[in-house]
């Protein structure tokens, strides 16, 4: 097999991926943010609040952290006994470290990261618009533009959804905490690149945001997902607000000619999860 020769944690994605050129509005200051007297944003300032008194979440956030770690391995600084995967999960997470990481969907431009892993994915940043009926991310991908919705107008989540990469997911608040739950996911999916952890079409995953200032946010991400894990485990990931910014388009174009020049033989399947 001639595997990709970079690291094996970016082999796949870092490769491939094409960075988006220099656009304008990337200074333009944003309205309705504290200021210094030097007229630098004020981070450190209390976090805005809507007309119906919820914490405004809204802005452009990124992890706020000097590398991809959480990318890499989302279960970072967590005590190995708090992640146990079970034989199912194991066996598929050891093909593809041995493999270097190259069957990962999200390398060729093939599929979005899926859930959490986009929130940590590069460039990493996103943007949240607040209403009192959704809340959307939109995120800014090298592997081109995608969003999630999520729904907190009061309705359930299905019963039998069509499985997709980044699941359905609603809202709601608990005090000053937005709580997301999602499920419907696809079979095997990624939770992490170099780790190349599983999920299975079982997995739901919460995400608690807590906005501590103006420029500091908390995402809490459960993952239970009892095919793949014998019990359930929560990672804490560090964002920080971009401010007088604005996102940039990233894009595969392109991406067919690089992979004419690598060759790859092909993955060995991976089984399905188990039946419940």
């Amino acid at each position: 097999m001639s595997a990709l020769r970079a690291p094996a944690a970016a082999a796949v994605l870092l490769a491939f991926t094409a960075w988006p050129s220099p656009a304008q509005w990337l200074n333009y200051p944003t309205p309705g943010l504290p200021r210094l007297a030097d007229g630098t944003p004020n981070l450190a300032a209390a976090p805005p609040r809507t007309v119906d008194g919820r914490v405004d979440l809204s802005g452009i956030w990124i992890k706020d952290a000097a590398t991809l770690d959480y990318f890499y391995d989302l279960a970072k600084g967590l005590p190995p006994g708090d992640v146990v995967m079970t034989p199912w999960a194991e066996a598929i997470a050891r093909q593809r470290e041995s493999r270097n990481h190259v069957d990962d969907p999200l390398g060729y431009c093939a599929a979005p990261p899926g859930v959490p892993r986009i929130n940590v994915s590069p460039p990493g940043a996103f943007k949240i618009l607040q209403t009192p009926a959704l809340l959307a991310l939109l995120y800014d991908l090298d592997t081109n533009p995608t969003f999630r919705q999520i729904h907190t107008d009061g309705r359930p989540l299905p019963k039998d959804p069509e499985p997709t990469w980044l699941g359905y997911s609603i809202g709601h608040w608990e005090g000053d905490e937005f709580v997301v739950t999602t499920v419907g996911f696809r079979d095997g999916g990624w939770l992490d690149t170099q780790r190349a952890r599983p999920h299975s079409d079982a997995l739901r995953v919460t995400e608690r945001l807590r906005r501590r200032s103006i420029g500091r946010m908390d995402m809490a991400i459960t993952i239970d997902d009892p095919k793949a894990f014998e019990k359930p485990w929560t990672v804490t990931v560090p964002f920080k607000l971009i401010p007088d910014s604005e996102l940039l388009e990233g894009s595969c174009e392109n991406h067919d000619k690089t992979i004419e020049h690598r060759r790859i033989d092909p993955a060995p399947p991976e089984p399905p999860s188990p039946r419940r």
